[in-house]
């Protein structure tokens, strides 16, 4: 006004300039930030996939020819830890950006003449109506991302939720969707899930309970099974699938049927109902050629004999 002595242009110049100057500002500045603030976050994904310190190792110390078992560990470890990072990291990412267009939304209305005191009071009142309405949606949200964080299970494993029980399809935030071994397909609310055990996280364990007679030399069956389970351990085809040297606790009961005498292999995820099956049909074979007798049951059919009045089996 002072350059022109005309209000008239100065609010014209204002209304051109002014306006216009300040809301590119904000919007520069707001995808300014934005770049700076997923930088950051980028940097800090890289490095939470680089382990601190050494890899712990699966296979035991001294253990000849075992070290692809401890790749093979070290690399189920890393792929999950890098997963674990991006999935973070996204997360991160989305929220930065929605409340940085949040924030830069309201200044550009203030810039425009809007009065943005109405709409951060209907924000809040919408907020508390969304609390109270929308309980189970907010509680479906915080688990998705507790669980995220703390790395409960991913895309791949197997697990059990309590009503379902599956392999992991998906996860969002809001659900999670697994397929159960009849194909099924489950969609289970992150909120409703209240325990969840995992059956593929680092490392699992194939337990086998074999039942023998009563007559057989519990020795010598505790001396078969871990020639057979040894021997399993060893072979080419199972290696970075069974990750340490089986073991042979001894008898876990006595039943009417037998003597139960429990094996127990620990194998890389995912990989300890293949196990189980080839262990099974090996200690099948071994105990065939070593005379050791399962218990099995048995029916006899009992024919009369009208003529003599006895009865034969």
């Amino acid at each position: 006004m002072r350059a022109t002595g005309s209000r008239r242009v100065a609010d014209a110049a204002d209304l051109v300039f002014g306006a216009p100057l300040t809301i590119t500002l904000i919007v520069a500045l707001t995808l300014v930030a934005r770049w700076a603030m997923h930088r950051v976050v980028d940097r800090v994904v890289r490095q939470a996939e680089t382990p601190m310190g050494m890899p712990q190792r699966l296979a035991r110390t001294g253990s000849v020819g075992r070290s692809t078992e401890s790749s093979t560990g070290d690399l189920v470890a890393t792929t999950r830890r890098v997963q674990r990072a991006k999935t973070i990291g996204s997360l991160l990412k989305s929220m930065i950006s929605g409340v940085l267009v949040a924030v830069a939304l309201t200044m550009v209305l203030s810039e425009l003449g809007v009065n943005i005191a109405p709409i951060l009071a209907s924000a809040g009142i919408v907020g508390i109506a969304l609390g109270f309405g929308a309980q189970a949606l907010v509680k479906d949200f915080l688990s998705g991302i507790f669980m995220i964080f703390e790395d409960q299970y991913g895309v791949g494993d197997v697990v059990d939720l309590g009503e379902a029980s599956g392999t992991v399809e998906a996860v969002t935030l809001r659900v999670t969707r697994l397929r159960d071994i009849n194909g099924t397909v489950w969609y289970v609310r992150n909120g409703e899930i209240l325990r969840v055990g995992n059956m593929s996280q680092n490392w699992a364990r194939a337990v086998l309970d074999v039942t023998v007679s009563y007559e057989a030399d519990l020795v010598e069956v505790r001396r078969v099974l871990a020639e057979v389970a040894t021997d399993l351990w060893h072979d080419e085809e199972f290696r970075g699938r069974v990750v340490e040297e089986p073991e042979v606790p001894g008898v876990e009961s006595m039943t009417a049927e037998g003597v139960v005498v429990r094996v127990t292999v620990k194998t890389a995820p995912m990989e300890q109902w293949g196990v189980a099956r080839t262990l099974r049909e090996r200690i099948k074979a071994r105990f065939d050629h070593e005379g050791i007798r399962i218990p099995h049951t048995r029916y006899v059919e009992v024919v009369a004999d009208e003529a003599s009045g006895t009865m034969a089996p």
